[in-house]
């Protein structure tokens, strides 16, 4: 019996340890800098090998913090005729969540058709009140990857994906999840600093399928009838794309566009991100932009920050990117969370993806790219106001941080893979 139990946990260890190394190939090539972001050439690569093209006639709408992005979603829920289709990493009980179930669930009880798809891991601080609620208004939900001994396999695979699709013609992506910490207007250190995107034109069924995704997997159920595909007029001038990756298929889709899109700058590239871990060849890519010219701002978060390992893994990676002339800032009043780039003034990429490897080869992420110079001035013009409330890190503050935390910095950059 003993030697029984001792080989069922051999097997059990296994499948674990096997989810933790990366299965496919990562890009390991340097990218080719043979366009700028302004050629047609970047939007045509950016089509083919992401996936759904960049296409004209989209409308978006930033939506900065809590008071802006709730009030938003909650009217495009409450406006639901058809079909809600949500899919989500945090959610969690609290004032917003009940707001979010309950609006949910009125709007099934007036026969809307509601989809719900929660991660399993990031929904546990979620009560069954909130669950049962929707439930019993009829709302179609779910947990994404339980945690069962035939799911053990994909425990380390989760949906980070943040998509609200309403009647399959208004869509919202970006970095808020559903609960109390990104009410408000990040006032103060018990609300954090977020952006939110709305979206109308035809990037927003880009934004359905990737839903569907998922959704495919969890429930085994296809939703493909007019009501949640139905035609869609341009109603903008923003070209527009949504595309998703995930550890089964398109894992490193993300991880490409970004390489792309910094090989690809001229001028300049700010990058706003809660958890930055660049891998080495993300390190060298920044690092040849800015020897060629480029000028690169970045914005995390500074000390008051939800995971602090993951802060120090970060800060170890920053010594070659401050050398070669990058400037590292750290927002200072409360959590971080935006997840931005933007790219000589007109390419923008926003969305759930953070800049790890958590992002780029284990979690289930979309991002929405949008190429629109108006677009891109305002969101410059949101980073630039974000820089006044954070503190700039130069190389030499950074060579002289103790070594105790350099060594606990090295020590964190171990893990990085599984950041």
């Amino acid at each position: 019996m003993l030697v029984f139990l001792v080989v069922i946990a051999s097997i059990i260890v296994t499948i674990i340890a096997l989810k933790f190394i990366p299965r496919e190939k990562k890009v390991q090539i340097r990218i080719s800098e043979i366009y700028a972001v302004h050629d047609p050439q970047f939007l045509r690569s950016m089509s083919h090998l992401l996936g759904p093209p960049v296409v004209p006639g989209n409308q978006i709408k930033e939506l900065v913090n809590g008071d802006e992005i709730f009030p938003s979603m909650l009217a495009a829920i409450r406006s639901a005729e058809k079909t809600i289709t949500f899919e989500t990493y945090i959610y969690w009980s609290g004032k917003i969540g009940k707001t979010f179930a309950e609006a949910l669930a009125e709007r099934s009880r007036a026969g809307v058709k509601v989809h719900v798809l929660v991660d399993w891991a990031g929904s546990a601080k979620m009560d069954d009140q909130l669950l049962q609620l929707m439930k019993d208004a009829g709302v179609d939900i779910f947990k994404y990857h339980p945690v069962h001994w035939y799911h053990i396999a994909h425990m380390n695979n989760r949906t980070h994906r943040k998509l609200l699709v309403v009647d399959g013609k208004i869509g919202f992506t970006g970095g808020v999840g559903i609960a109390d910490n990104w009410l408000g207007d990040a006032q103060d250190a018990d609300h954090w600093r977020d952006t939110h995107f709305r979206i109308e034109g035809p990037a927003v069924a880009h934004m359905q399928a990737a839903f569907m995704d998922n959704w495919m997997k969890t429930s085994g159920e296809v939703q493909h009838s007019k009501e949640y595909f139905p035609p869609i007029e341009p109603v903008g001038e923003h070209y527009a794309q949504v595309f998703k990756s995930s550890s089964s298929a398109g894992s490193e889709s993300v991880r490409l566009m970004y390489l792309l899109s910094i090989a690809s700058a001229r001028k300049t590239v700010y990058i706003a991100n809660a958890y930055f871990i660049p891998d080495d060849l993300s390190v060298h890519t920044i690092v040849r932009a800015l020897q060629r010219g480029v000028k690169i701002k970045i914005l995390l978060p500074g000390t008051r920050i939800d995971t602090e390992p993951v802060r120090r893994a970060s800060r170890a990676r920053w010594g070659d990117l401050l050398k070669a002339g990058a400037e590292i800032h750290e927002y200072q009043p409360t959590m971080f969370h935006c997840k931005v780039m933007i790219v000589d003034d007109v390419w923008v990429s926003v969305g759930s993806t953070n800049f790890d490897s958590r992002s780029f080869r284990l979690n289930d992420e979309a991002n929405l790219n949008i190429y629109n110079r108006a677009f891109a001035q305002r969101q410059i013009d949101i980073f630039e106001d974000d820089l006044k409330r954070s503190r700039q890190i130069t190389y030499e503050a950074w060579q002289r941080r103790p070594w105790g935390e350099k060594l606990l910095e090295h020590t964190m950059t171990l893990l990085r893979a599984q950041m």
